[in-house]
């Protein structure tokens, strides 16, 4: 693929925008300077270098980020900042989405692509991808509450009851609630449903992927082919 092409494809601006990278020495190879906007590369494996920061080619983006509190997911936020607004520019230049949204308040694990098969494998109900919050209550936990929300819970405006699928008490007011829906609220709406509140709330797991200790709020890193995997949905009978 000709560089030109190489450098708009990964969402660094127009063809044109590219072609004068290029050409004014602003752009690396694989550790070597190219100024031919026109040079063939193979893709595979490549890793190239646009004003000092090193990228390497990928055909879809499939990232995570350690959302902070206070930001909305949304392009468009209302009262609170973007989470947008933590990516550099080149991942929103080739579009990549959220894949659910997490509230303003909430934190922890959110994974973004620009993949619409697998946004949609992600968010459709026919794929029930488990996700783990660990949730803080205001209340101390008990037996009952643990009970009533594995069995299930009534929401207003839902038409039956709606259960967790773990429900694993960690502390007194510490709860691990695995869920394979999202739900406007759903969580708080659930422990509301048990006489408890939501004090704090961070998603901590997605399929068989977990939030990673060493990615800080605010902080997002590629999937590599094993966290992929993990997060990726088994389709249920």
């Amino acid at each position: 693929m000709q560089l030109e092409r190489i450098l708009h494809a990964q969402g660094f601006g127009s063809r044109k925008l590219c072609r004068s990278l290029i050409r004014h020495g602003e752009v690396s190879v694989n550790g070597q300077p190219c100024d031919f906007p026109f040079e063939e590369f193979d893709t595979e494996q490549l890793e190239f270098t646009v004003r000092g920061v090193t990228w390497q080619y990928r055909t879809q983006a499939y990232l995570m980020l350690n959302k902070p509190a206070h930001y909305e997911c949304s392009h468009k936020p209302q009262h609170h900042p973007s989470i947008f607004s933590l990516l550099p520019a080149p991942l929103l230049e080739r579009g990549v989405q959220c894949i659910g949204r997490l509230d303003e308040d909430t934190t922890g694990l959110l994974l973004l692509s620009d993949d619409g098969q697998f946004i949609h494998r992600m968010s459709s109900p026919k794929w029930k991808v488990p996700k783990v919050y660990a949730v803080t209550t205001k209340h101390p936990l008990d037996d009952a509450q643990l009970q009533a929300l594995l069995q299930g819970v009534q929401l207003l405006d839902e038409p039956g009851p709606i259960a967790a699928l773990a429900a694993e008490q960690q502390d007194s007011h510490l709860l691990h609630l695995t869920l394979a829906e999202g739900k406007y609220h759903q969580v708080k709406r659930m422990l509301a449903a048990v006489s408890n509140r939501v004090e704090a709330l961070q998603r901590i797991r997605i399929g068989a992927l977990d939030l990673p200790a060493d990615l800080a709020p605010g902080e997002w890193r590629w999937l590599d082919a094993d966290m992929l995997a993990a997060a990726s949905p088994q389709r249920s009978a």
